[in-house]
């Protein structure tokens, strides 16, 4: 087996932790960093309540007699000096790294969105330019190239089939599930409980309501960008369709293939690893619909425009349409520069959201009157109840053989400690989109795009 380097940390991570720095200068950086944070909660932290205790004593911030106060504690002062360096992404750092620990992991996201405009003296030069420069790197110089894109991609995705399998729904689908009326909605969860089978019927609507807008029926030509594990291409195959399914994963094509084979449609679907930039020629205006399942993040601006010409020059000239669901920025905070951040350093490499608007508009501008755009859906609010259900999934079945296949595979992972902050990164993870979902910080939008002139069905 091949091993995949799991998620590198940030080079200012790797100098706190590995304590590279003269003991003296850590002392008088992590001095400097708590008279920092500590000064910025002061003054700046005026929704909600906040209770730090660390080595020097109890710090109150805000409404401390309120219902909802955020308990935290410091466990190494490395915490202080990884917030000045990194803001943001250094309390990511730190919770991996255990360098604190919080009475309500979700109820410290929400202090933080409730008073991100009064907590502006966080940041500082130093973070900034950190952020400044990811920001350019990611819009300018390439991180998407064939060759990053394959790394992004095996980074991403390739950690382990089974380790997804602990806490993916049995069809794999790694994307948002659409919650019904079955499930009790968006809040069935919360309001009625987890019920076994719920996340396996929200992932089957899904798959379903984006077949359904990509109007494939029984012996269309199909082509998927971003196979998954096989999801997708699998469900279109058993409507009746010929597939051809693409993914830079190697773990993903053997499971598709895997799947395919076990549905009885291995003669509908093709897999192929290569990248959308390297479709064959036999390719040109070969298919009724394009699908592209939470996929386009990775594409990056750069290459946005290659992308859609090359959905231009794949499907067939009329009446073929496609589809493609992304997380996105909202309009008021989307910004072209999009600095390095948790998600987009220690799970997704390189990614860039769109924004709801700026799809369209480079699809015009790329590809102008080629597509019209049917359809503008934003099922953001369906997204926190999947991550429930993921994490709950995650604490239950990261044991066993699963975690002892991680170690094979990834011997950086022997260690406890190195396994520990695996763990809490993905915790982090789940919660941290959870709110950022929940509070529309994030959008999770699904468009539709056909050719001009092509209704959904006859009206007259």
């Amino acid at each position: 087996m091949t091993s995949t380097t799991i998620h590198p940390s940030t080079f200012r991570s790797a100098v706190v932790s590995t304590r590279l720095l003269p003991s003296h200068f850590t002392s008088v950086l992590n001095a400097y960093g708590r008279s920092r944070v500590l000064n910025a909660l002061t003054k700046g932290l005026r929704k909600g309540g906040l209770i730090i205790t660390d080595e020097h004593g109890t710090h109150k911030f805000g409404n401390t007699e309120g219902p909802e106060v955020v308990l935290l504690r410091v466990h190494n002062p490395a915490f202080w000096t990884r917030i000045v360096m990194s803001h943001d992404l250094g309390v990511a750092e730190a919770f991996m790294q255990g360098d604190f620990t919080v009475s309500d992991l979700k109820g410290l996201f929400n202090l933080w969105l409730d008073n991100r405009t009064t907590l502006s003296r966080l940041s500082n030069p130093v973070s900034s330019l950190f952020a400044y420069y990811s920001a350019l790197a990611i819009k300018t110089l390439g991180r998407q190239t064939l060759g990053m894109a394959k790394w992004n991609v095996e980074v991403a995705y390739d950690t382990s089939n089974s380790f997804f399998q602990c806490f993916l729904s049995k069809e794999m689908m790694y994307s948002c599930a659409l919650w019904g009326d079955a499930e009790g909605g968006v809040r069935g969860d919360l309001d009625n409980g987890p019920k076994q089978e719920d996340l396996e019927a929200a992932q089957q609507r899904k798959i379903h309501s984006i077949l359904n807008k990509a109007r494939v029926k029984p012996g269309d030509h199909l082509l998927e960008i971003g196979s998954g594990w096989g999801a997708m291409a699998v469900a279109a195959a058993k409507l009746g369709c010929v597939v051809d399914t693409i993914t830079l994963s190697r773990e993903q094509m053997a499971m598709t293939e895997q799947r395919a084979a076990e549905e009885g449609v291995s003669d509908r679907v093709n897999v192929r690893v290569c990248d959308y930039r390297e479709l064959p020629s036999e390719f040109e205006h070969a298919f009724d619909a394009v699908v592209a399942s939470e996929m386009v993040e990775h594409v990056g601006p750069r290459d946005l425009p290659v992308f859609f010409r090359t959905l231009d020059w794949a499907l067939k000239p009329d009446r073929a349409a496609f589809v493609i669901t992304a997380t996105s920025q909202p309009e008021h905070r989307w910004n072209a520069y999009q600095p390095d951040d948790f998600a987009r350093h220690y799970h997704w490499p390189n990614t860039h959201l769109p924004s709801p608007l700026s799809i369209p508009n480079v699809v015009q501008e790329s590809v102008p009157g080629k597509f019209v755009l049917h359809h503008l859906e934003d099922h953001g609010i369906h997204y926190p109840r999947t991550l429930r259900e993921w994490n709950r999934r995650f604490t239950a079945n990261l044991k066993g053989d699963v975690v002892a296949e991680l170690r094979e595979r990834h011997p950086e992972l022997c260690s406890d400690i190195a396994l520990e902050a695996f763990k809490r990164k993905w915790q982090y993870m789940f919660v941290y989109a959870e709110v950022g979902f929940a509070r529309a910080y994030a959008n999770l939008n699904c468009w539709t795009f056909t050719r001009p002139e092509n209704v959904s069905e006859p009206c007259a």
